[in-house]
């Protein structure tokens, strides 16, 4: 009998918990969208961003520019064509490779930025 009379009001306050819980779907969505755009904001437009400067350092470069591809190969561009650079390793050894095997670092695609002609500014004193 002493069990009854506290079990009876826990099983009253399940029954009626459920109606306070009304709503949690629409927070629930919002919480989703909310992850959503922090993986936007924080990988997916950073990467795009680093895949445009890549791209852009790639078809900038010209013939007689020294590159590396991925693989690890030093050389220097003798051809230029849509898809692919021609690449002298040797003497007369040239070999053609894709324009996504050539290898940036990010010290390498800033430098691409900085290595435009600067005007230097000279102070007189008086």
């Amino acid at each position: 009998m002493i069990m009854l009379n506290t079990i009876l009001p826990l099983l009253q306050a399940e029954s009626a918990a459920p109606a306070k819980g009304m709503g949690g779907g629409s927070s629930m969505l919002i919480f989703l969208l909310l992850m959503i755009l922090i993986f936007y904001f924080f990988m997916i437009r950073p990467q795009q961003r680093r895949q445009k400067k890549l791209e852009e350092a790639r078809n900038s470069l010209q013939k007689g520019d020294k590159v590396v591809t991925i693989g690890g190969i030093h050389g220097k561009i003798v051809d230029v064509k849509d898809r692919t650079f021609t690449i002298e390793i040797a003497h007369d050894v040239r070999i053609d490779v894709d324009k996504a095997a050539i290898s940036f670092n990010e010290a390498d695609l800033n430098n691409k930025k900085s290595e435009a002609p600067k005007e230097e500014k000279t102070e007189e004193n008086a």
